[in-house]
């Protein structure tokens, strides 16, 4: 009778944890990770293990995720729907484009410099824009394989969305069996992302305990900068798109999809990882899945307004520090080539950082400089990566939405 009492005591607790409000439980697991980190930094090394398995376990099945979930709706998507997919596409450009506008104006308000020493020697980065285009064209037509191995999204969007356009004519029975396999991975993804108050856990205890901080100090200014332009990027830019869009207080909306996309982006800083977040939050805000399972995917390789200022605002800092004078025009010729590299952040090993370098190419700072702007990068990653990655990823569930709901 005891151990029955007991059993369903246990089994009370699961249901009540897996049913409970995944934000609240996020958010006492962050407390408890600093607390745990702050209290006792051993440990706080040792659960840390949490937060890579639950990373893990997020970078595995986003790509089989995408793969399947794409190849799916192209299969059963019926003419004539929209999915307004250009207008996504129009919104992830512009929130971009502004985003590096936005830096500029910040830099030239409040104009930053670095300290310029050490230079890494393992990192290559592209040389001009032809370069990193060319790196996003080879990787659409890389081996389907290869492709999903290596999270190359790119490469899995247009295997996924060929596949599936010819699975078009199959008969129904196999697009049962597609849409059997879609709905049986996106389970197992819901399930993935009820671990992440766990896996937050581990990853701020092992952030506290091994960072401290301590290093980022320095660049107290720089770093402020930065944030401050993508807080403004979220809260005030974002939100007046949207708001053009849909012609309703977009506040809602915006803030749902920081609570619920950029925290956990924040702390696992991998827009590949979010994807299946993202893709989960989509399917509660109720939008067509023909729609989210494209743009969400797509929206992780060039939708990079995060990217885009730190481009600028590092590539200015170089500027400022170098004494180098710009004008307004050439200001703005550098948000276009910012906007261009950040959309082919993902294309390039090492994202948005090692795109700097063609930034600083465009006022004729040594390759050997700007490598050293790359190293500062570096340092101040813990906050500018994690921020970077909490606008972007968020930014593509709210454009996504923001799409749908204009042509309700």
């Amino acid at each position: 009778m005891n151990n029955t009492y007991n059993q369903s005591q246990a089994s009370g607790l699961i249901k009540s944890i897996f049913k409970g409000s995944l934000i609240k439980q996020i958010i006492i697991g962050m407390i408890a990770g600093a607390v745990l980190a702050i209290a006792w930094p051993q440990a706080g090394n040792a659960v840390g293990i949490l937060g890579d398995i639950f990373v893990g376990a997020l970078k595995a099945i986003a790509p089989v995720l995408v793969f399947i979930l794409v190849c799916s709706s192209i299969a059963s998507h019926r003419g004539g729907t929209k999915t307004g997919m250009g207008s996504i596409l129009a919104l992830y450009v512009i929130g971009t484009f502004l985003a590096a506008l936005l830096a500029v104006v910040a830099s030239f308000t409040f104009p930053q410099t670095i300290h310029l020493q050490n230079v890494p020697d393992t990192l290559s980065p592209p040389q001009n824009i032809i370069e990193v285009l060319k790196t996003l064209v080879m990787n659409m037509v890389d081996n389907p394989f290869n492709a999903i191995t290596n999270a190359n999204y790119i490469g899995i969007l247009v295997w996924a969305v060929a596949l599936g356009a010819t699975l078009r004519v199959s008969g129904e029975n196999t697009i049962k069996v597609i849409n059997d396999l879609s709905n049986a991975v996106s389970m197992l993804v819901r399930l993935i992302i009820r671990l992440a108050p766990l896996g937050i856990f581990g990853l701020v205890a092992i952030t506290v305990s091994e960072t401290g901080f301590e290093a980022l100090k320095q660049y107290a200014s720089l770093i402020t900068l930065l944030l401050g332009c993508m807080l403004l990027m979220a809260l005030v830019v974002n939100p007046l798109i949207v708001f053009i869009k849909i012609r309703k207080n977009p506040y809602p909306l915006v803030l749902t999809c920081l609570r619920e996309s950029g925290v956990t982006a924040f702390f696992t800083r991998s827009s590949a990882a979010n994807i299946p977040v993202n893709m989960a939050l989509c399917e509660r805000l109720g939008l067509n899945k023909d729609t989210y399972s494209v743009s969400i995917p797509l929206g992780a390789t060039i939708n990079m307004s995060g990217a885009a200022i730190t481009i600028t605002i590092l590539t200015l800092a170089a500027v400022n520090t170098l004494g180098i004078n710009i004008d307004m025009p050439t200001a703005l010729l550098l948000s276009v080539i910012a906007s261009i590299s950040a959309c082919g952040a993902s294309g390039v090993a090492g994202g948005s950082l090692l795109l700097i370098p063609l930034a600083c190419s465009l006022f004729g700072i040594s390759n050997d400089i700007a490598m050293q702007v790359v190293g500062v990068g570096f340092v101040i990653g813990v906050l500018q990566d994690s921020a970077e990655t909490a606008l972007n990823s968020s930014t593509d569930v709210l454009f996504t939405a923001a799409a749908e709901k204009a042509q309700l």
